[in-house]
């Protein structure tokens, strides 16, 4: 089945995040910019999706969401055939997207004043979730070597102060497309048993692999962390389906999904019903859409790195997965400021690295998730308002 993602579409004006909010985040508008910011593909939804949100609008009835039985059937499946994980539908709890099952998580298992780790650089909302909970976070600065980013778990091993309750990894890597090796994910599990932390696996980027790469889930890598491990993951991101605010956190040890459950009944509820509807679809009847998906990515990839990693001083992270290219510009000379000014002026509105914490100031995140030819029209405005670096 042939799918298009070259075709270009005015997104603006739909109550669509990315676009309708440029503006406000950083002065470009839809018409002006390339939105290159918010971690959503600007491509259309698998067909498969679109049909079973026409099928339920067509039968006239939008109330409450009941029966999750064929939607935990089909995550269950997906998860044994994608990634080899023998997933028991009892351990699943759905969630208001997976930013939500993070704040049920923290809400579960520590208490205001007590901290959680993350490995900075990384996704912004665990830093304004966390704090807007009184959670304080322990940054363990992430080391490049080789071009990519390592774990220092020595270094944070005298970082600790006994406030530490809960580890947040974050599996791929957001937002350096990393996918982590085996003996890194079970050198964490130890780590975190060795200091009684909670782990806390954030894997929502877990079906965005380019072709030939694979995912390990925490859960299968590192067994022996089952009784002190929580999965967080969604369709949402593989799929393009994050206005469907549909996630879910698997849970395999009973004693942690009860005191999941206390937080789960305080801050969840029905679930969203087209979520539920697009996440069924998805795991069911997208996995050829999935597929495609990922091959172009890739090649826009191939394309991006090639092209911004030619510019004198700047440095592209290679990656493995996501659409969430990490960019480098510490070596052209310039202040944070000043790259972020030439890329605004240049009509690009990407994500500025300092939003992901410790180690990120000089680097900024782009979404290369866009049809091939918009993709090119970004590098080309980069290249130009770089045009002076020797």
């Amino acid at each position: 089945m042939n799918f298009d993602f070259d075709r270009e579409k005015d997104r603006a004006g739909g109550h669509r995040s990315k676009f309708d909010n440029m503006q406000a985040f950083c002065g470009l508008t839809p018409d002006t910019g390339i939105a290159m910011w918010v971690a959503d593909m600007d491509f259309d939804a698998a067909p498969c999706i679109l049909d079973a949100l026409r099928a339920d609008l067509d039968s006239g009835y939008l109330g409450y969401f009941g029966n999750p039985g064929p939607v935990t059937d089909a995550i269950r499946g997906w998860m044994q055939a994608r990634h080899g994980w023998s997933v028991d539908p009892a351990w699943i709890r759905f969630s208001h997207g997976v930013v939500n099952a993070f704040a049920m998580t923290l809400q579960a298992f520590s208490d205001p004043g007590e901290d959680i780790i993350v490995f900075s650089p990384v996704y912004h909302a665990f830093y304004s979730k966390a704090r807007a909970m009184g959670r304080g976070i322990l940054e363990s600065q992430l080391v490049l070597q080789d071009g990519q980013y390592r774990m220092d778990l020595d270094a944070l091993a005298g970082q600790l102060t006994g406030k530490e309750r809960i580890a947040v990894f974050c599996s791929p890597h957001n937002p350096g497309g990393r996918l982590w090796d085996a003996d890194e994910i079970r050198a964490l599990a130890a780590f975190c048993a060795a200091h009684d932390l909670l782990l806390l696996s954030d894997e929502i980027h877990m079906d965005l692999c380019f072709p030939g790469a694979r995912h390990l889930p925490t859960a299968t890598t590192a067994p022996d962390a089952t009784p002190r491990l929580v999965t967080i993951t969604a369709a949402s991101k593989g799929f393009n389906i994050a206005g469907g605010e549909t996630g879910f956190a698997i849970i395999e040890d009973p004693t942690l999904r009860a005191r999941f459950d206390v937080a789960h009944k305080m801050m969840g509820g029905t679930p969203n019903r087209f979520g539920m509807l697009m996440t069924k679809a998805a795991l069911t009847e997208g996995a050829a859409w999935s597929e495609a998906v990922r091959a172009y990515l890739g090649g826009n990839f191939a394309l991006w790195r090639d092209r911004i990693g030619a510019l004198p001083g700047v440095s592209v992270m290679d990656m493995q997965a996501t659409y969430l290219s990490w960019v480098d510009f510490e070596r052209t000379g310039m202040a944070p400021g000043e790259t972020t000014a030439r890329l605004h002026e240049a009509g690009i509105a990407m994500s500025p690295g300092a939003q992901f914490g410790q180690g990120g100031e000089h680097w900024h995140r782009f979404n290369i998730a866009m049809p091939r030819r918009r993709l090119e029209r970004a590098i080309e405005r980069i290249e130009t308002a770089f045009s002076d670096l020797q």
